[in-house]
């Protein structure tokens, strides 16, 4: 008798082998994941214990018990690893401003975006436990190399911003001025509430959350009015 062949859909993969094939690089990716993770955690221990500049690349990897190579198929270095908490998060913001409601003002649109965006990537961190985010804000506060790596990033990435808030109020970003008044603007709330919240006492998201409001709400009458 004639061995029957399994049967094999339009897309070329046989029916009996395409649950295996469309799951594999999602394991693939769960792991590449899972590994950047404990490089991120290993490394932001040891920061904390000795110190960025007294903590070697192999430190790092041999908490995190992985090769030297593994290391640097994820981070470029060191201030790599650090800043890539800054590369996320501003994505998030990026992606988050570009989707603002249209109706809304290209000031409230930075503003909510920056809350929605920051809520979005601590809502993972457990309470109680001191948020990554304010203890990679705290190493670069107290680390020459590392605040200058993130002033050069902000610096490039503030372009990108300009053209996006521009792009979702219809107007040239090389031409008018706005776009660039708005964001650095909103660029030096977030710097003042940072230092507020890294000062505060108050690691919570909440807490720097409230100290932007703040700020954002003192904004026009510091700006635009008497003070007294």
């Amino acid at each position: 008798m004639q061995q029957m062949s399994p049967a094999v859909p339009a897309g070329g993969v046989p029916a009996s082998r395409a649950p295996a094939t469309v799951a594999e690089p999602h394991r693939r990716e769960r792991k590449k994941r899972q590994t950047r993770d404990a490089l991120v955690r290993a490394a932001l221990t040891l920061f904390v214990a000795k110190g960025y500049e007294h903590t070697a690349v192999r430190e790092i990897t041999d908490t995190a018990d992985v090769s030297e190579r593994t290391f640097f198929r994820y981070f470029a270095s060191k201030e790599d690893l650090v800043l890539s908490f800054i590369r996320d998060s501003q994505d998030a913001f990026v992606s988050e401003l570009a989707d603002r409601p249209a109706g809304e003002a290209p000031f409230a649109a930075l503003c909510n975006a920056f809350r929605v965006s920051l809520r979005t990537l601590t809502s993972e961190e457990h309470p109680g436990e001191e948020s990554s985010y304010l203890l990679i804000m705290r190493l670069i506060d107290v680390t020459p190399a590392l605040l200058a790596g993130l002033l050069r990033y902000m610096h490039d990435r503030d372009d990108e911003i300009v053209r996006v808030l521009a792009a979702r109020e219809g107007v040239d970003p090389d031409a008018d001025r706005r776009p660039r008044l708005a964001v650095l603007a909103y660029g030096a709330l977030t710097v003042a509430a940072n230092r507020e919240w890294r000062t505060g006492g108050d690691d919570s998201v909440d807490a720097l959350l409230a100290a932007f409001d703040a700020y954002a709400a003192q904004f026009t009458p510091a700006v635009f009015e008497r003070w007294t």
